[in-house]
């Protein structure tokens, strides 16, 4: 038995378990239970206890704990996420589970953290992390494909974090602007960033980090038109340990689709749905030279079709060399 268990047995019960109930439920001890007790209450959830009536978790201080535990009590999954490294601040989520896999750590393990000092954007770009308000975290991967097909595992990710947004806010707020960025009303809301260790012919692992802006009450003046986060769009603080363990529920549904062919063959149609560029006017900020266009959706490789509008031809966009834009701004 562990606490995490108990943390969820209390959670679902939304009223006293008694200690006999919990004893029976796992097979353990009265003494074991009340240790599991005292690490939830170490750990900072409020635990009510009774004689004769048992145990009853305190619902109004479960939204603030963000922790190993309690990710793992809401976890689902059979694979993905199931070994979990939390830290409340490290450097970067990439690098930690980079050092993980070549430990020989196993895929699907899930590095989370409260704070980072050095998260990185694409392109290198920072990422503002302060503690107690975000989710950063990296999935580790080990895909059984070629190199040129982990690219794709950037767009998995969108997909799985737009499922999991849009349960706490509505699907018409909600879009991913290619490649790699989740917004919520024109703003950004998560931002991903993948990376890999590979020969020519195999891989050794895929990371793929995905930094969420969920319980942020304001965002540095240069970037406060651009970007945004839950509470700012509900009012409401978000259970980050419930939301990190959504993420993981979709990434592994849609992940088995993508082993399935490994491409975005399956993924295609649901990604294009949430596609915010598709269909509209486009910048693309390629090196060779900008040009603007009509976003058609994404094919199966998850490169942007772009219908150019200074010479009508159509053009793949691949996410690694350029950059797209709204032609009025930010996604739109």
């Amino acid at each position: 038995m562990k606490k995490e268990e108990i943390l969820k047995k209390l959670r679902d019960a939304g009223d006293y378990v008694s200690g006999q109930e919990l004893c029976e439920f796992y097979g353990v001890s009265r003494t074991a239970v009340w240790k599991a007790i005292k690490q939830l209450e170490k750990d900072g959830y409020v635990i009510e206890a009774q004689n004769n009536r048992g145990y009853r978790l305190m619902q109004n201080n479960t939204e603030v704990i963000f922790s190993k535990t309690a990710i793992e009590s809401y976890i689902d999954t059979t694979h993905i996420g199931k070994s979990i490294v939390f830290h409340k601040e490290t450097g970067s989520t990439n690098i930690d589970a980079k050092a993980l896999a070549e430990k020989g750590e196993p895929s699907g393990t899930l590095v989370v953290a409260d704070m980072q000092t050095a998260g990185r954007g694409r392109r290198g770009h920072g990422w503002v992390a302060p503690a107690g308000k975000n989710i950063y975290m990296t999935l580790m991967l080990r895909p059984d494909c070629p190199p040129d097909k982990a690219s794709a595992l950037t767009l998995v990710m969108a997909i799985a974090v737009y499922e999991a947004v849009s349960e706490l806010i509505s699907k018409d707020c909600c879009g991913i602007k290619w490649p790699n960025d989740v917004v919520v009303n024109n703003k950004k809301i998560c931002g991903i960033l993948t990376e890999m260790s590979a020969e020519p012919d195999c891989i050794h692992y895929v990371v793929t980090g995905a930094g969420i802006n969920v319980n942020q009450e304001d965002f540095p003046q240069e970037i406060r038109e651009t970007a945004t986060s839950l509470f700012l769009e509900t009012g409401k603080l978000t259970d980050r340990s419930r939301l990190t363990a959504r993420v993981m529920h979709f990434f592994e549904q849609n992940y088995a689709l993508f082993e399935q062919t490994w491409n975005l063959e399956r993924l295609q149609d649901k990604y294009n749905e949430m596609l915010i560029n598709r269909n509209r006017q486009v910048r693309v900020l390629d090196p060779k030279g900008t040009y603007d266009g009509i976003a058609r959706g994404i094919n199966e490789k998850g490169e942007l079709i772009v219908e150019r509008g200074d010479t009508g031809e159509t053009v793949l966009v691949y996410a690694g060399e350029v950059s797209v834009r709204g032609v009025y701004g930010y996604a739109m």
